[in-house]
């Protein structure tokens, strides 16, 4: 089998795992609640990176300084209000609307791209974003309106979760994968802390009654492990053996496998104006990272060899 083959079935499972979280992180957000639970699984992860680079990649300690660190916890920022909005909007909306809404941030990156960093968007972009904009509207009830405070913090989510993207680009380049992500996910952690000591009961994050629960263990289990280290390290192996346009693509898989797993394990049921919205979405995430129509005849006349 063929490294890029197996590259992109490895990244189409995190992709999977991505979307299957969202079932069990809205079961366990009934018994534990939002940042708590968010602040024990990104901990978790950190504390499983850092072992993984002591114990496999120990020379990177020596790349670590006040700028790693900064940009890492810059990155770690936007991702923590991504997971903390994502969350949170769980508590009021279904897994499956949630991850039709958070995969919104694939199309918002090249908005943001051009409103941040003034780089013009292609036309399947424009395309994309309008078809997104499209399926958000029926997602939410089409003329009826019904979208609920939680879809407004999935929203949110989706925009941060775009910013993480423009963020992480600008920063990718120049550090160390492994450290950036170290950081972040500390970041992540250490926010979610102490945001829950404010603004939730955190005594909840050390009650055994509670991480005892299957429910509450089982997910903290998948997500930092999974979800979290495995994901990072898998996407960070085996990226480099593929193409950015399969990964775009691959990664524009989430949203159906939150919806799936969500009719086939929480028996959530999407309807018809739910799913034509739940379609725009996907198609408009995926015309936006397909090569543009002129791209397309370049490579036809080349093919041919027909001059331009």
């Amino acid at each position: 089998m063929k490294r890029q083959t197996i590259a992109d079935l490895s990244l189409l499972m995190v992709t999977f795992v991505w979307g299957a979280t969202f079932v069990v992180v809205q079961n366990a957000i009934s018994f534990l609640e939002p940042l708590s639970f968010n602040a024990v699984r990104f901990s978790l992860a950190g504390l499983l990176l850092l072992a993984w680079i002591a114990a496999a990649s120990r020379p990177l300690f020596g790349q670590l300084s006040w700028r790693v660190i900064g940009a890492g916890a810059w990155m770690g920022l936007w991702l923590f209000f991504g997971y903390a909005f994502q969350t949170i909007g769980l508590l009021y909306t279904t897994s499956s609307k949630a991850g039709f809404i958070t995969g919104l941030s694939v199309v918002l990156v090249p908005l943001f791209s051009f409103l941040i960093l003034k780089q013009k968007p292609s036309v399947n972009a424009v395309v994309g974003a309008a078809l997104a904009a499209f399926g958000l509207y029926w997602l939410t009830g089409g003329a009826e309106l019904s979208f609920n405070h939680g879809d407004f913090f999935v929203f949110l989510c989706a925009v941060s979760f775009a910013m993480h993207i423009i963020v992480t680009g600008r920063y990718s380049s120049q550090y160390s994968t492994m450290l950036l992500t170290m950081v972040q996910i500390f970041t992540v952690g250490i926010l979610c802390f102490f945001f829950a000591f404010w603004f939730e009961d955190a005594a909840q994050m050390w009650n055994t009654a509670v991480l005892r629960r299957p429910e509450v263990w089982g997910a903290l289990a998948v997500t930092s492990l999974l979800a979290t280290t495995a994901a990072f390290l898998i996407q960070t192996a085996v990226q480099k053996y593929t193409t950015p346009a399969h990964v775009a693509l691959i990664f524009a898989m989430e949203p159906v496998f939150a919806a799936l797993t969500a009719c086939l394990w929480a028996g959530e049921r999407l309807s018809p104006s739910a799913w034509l919205g739940g379609v725009a979405i996907l198609a408009g995430m995926i015309f936006a990272e397909l090569p543009s129509m002129r791209l397309w005849g370049r490579r036809w006349r080349e093919k041919r060899n027909i001059p331009s």
